[in-house]
C-alpha cells in the first residue's frame, strides 16, 4: 500500500481538510509526561495519508492543530490514548475531545487474546505484519525517513481496525461499557497527571 507521508514544521497548514474522523498518535521522549517532551502528532484522515507535525519544543505554539484536536465536532481514533492525551494536554494546553481508542476496544472486544498491541491488531485485522524496530527510536531531532515511515503506520491503519473492533462489540453486546469506558478516560488522564497512576478502585 502506498502511503502519503508529509512532514509539517511546528503547525499543520492553514488549509488543511482532514475530515470529521481522524486518526491522531504522538511520539514522546519517553512515558513521564513532565520529563519527557512532545515531540510528534501524527494525523490521518484514513486515506492512507499520514501528516507529521513536528513540535517546536521552544514554543508547542500550532493553533491549527490545537483547533482540530479541541473541536467537538471531529472524532478522533487514539491506540492506548492515554498516554497521547496526557502529554497533548501537557504540552499543549489543551484538552482533545470526541475520542475512540482502539486499546480499550480490543480489550473488550477481544477477551480470546491477552495481546492488545497495534502490531497484533494490524496483524488480525489489515494482515500486515509491520516493523515497530523504531518504537523506541529517538524522536527528538532530524528524522529518517524509516522513522517517518513508523510514525505513519501508527495512524494510517486505525479507521479500518476500530470498524471491527466496533462490530465486535456490537456483536456481544459491550458496546455500551465501551462508551463508557471512553467517558472515564479524560479523568483517567487527570488522575496520571495529577500523579494517581495506581488504580484508585483496587482494595
Amino acid at each position: 500500500m502506498s502511503i502519503d507521508i508529509k512532514l509539517h514544521k511546528n503547525d499543520l497548514p492553514d488549509e488543511l481538510e482532514l475530515g470529521n474522523v481522524i486518526a491522531v498518535d504522538g511520539e514522546f521522549m519517553g512515558l513521564n509526561v513532565k520529563r519527557d517532551p512532545l515531540c510528534l502528532i501524527q494525523i490521518s484522515s484514513g486515506n492512507s495519508d499520514a501528516h507529521i507535525v513536528q513540535l517546536d519544543r521552544s514554543s508547542y505554539n500550532a493553533p491549527n492543530l490545537v483547533k482540530i484536536l479541541s473541536n467537538q465536532s471531529i472524532t478522533k481514533i487514539f491506540h492506548f490514548g492515554r498516554a497521547d492525551i496526557a502529554h497533548i494536554k501537557h504540552y499543549l494546553n489543551t484538552d482533545t475531545n470526541n475520542i475512540l481508542d482502539t486499546k480499550i476496544a480490543s480489550k473488550l472486544a477481544r477477551s480470546y487474546s491477552d495481546n492488545h498491541s497495534l502490531k497484533t491488531l494490524i496483524k488480525e485485522f489489515i494482515n500486515i505484519d509491520i516493523s515497530k524496530q523504531f518504537q523506541n527510536s529517538d524522536f527528538g531531532g532530524e528524522l529518517t525517513t524509516a522513522q517517518l515511515k513508523y510514525c505513519a503506520n501508527d495512524v494510517i491503519y486505525l479507521h479500518k481496525i476500530h470498524d471491527e473492533l466496533k462490530k465486535i462489540l456490537i456483536r456481544e453486546n459491550r458496546i455500551e461499557l465501551y462508551n463508557n469506558c471512553l467517558k472515564f478516560l479524560k479523568t483517567r488522564v487527570e488522575l496520571d497527571l495529577a500523579l494517581f497512576r495506581d488504580d484508585i478502585w483496587s482494595h
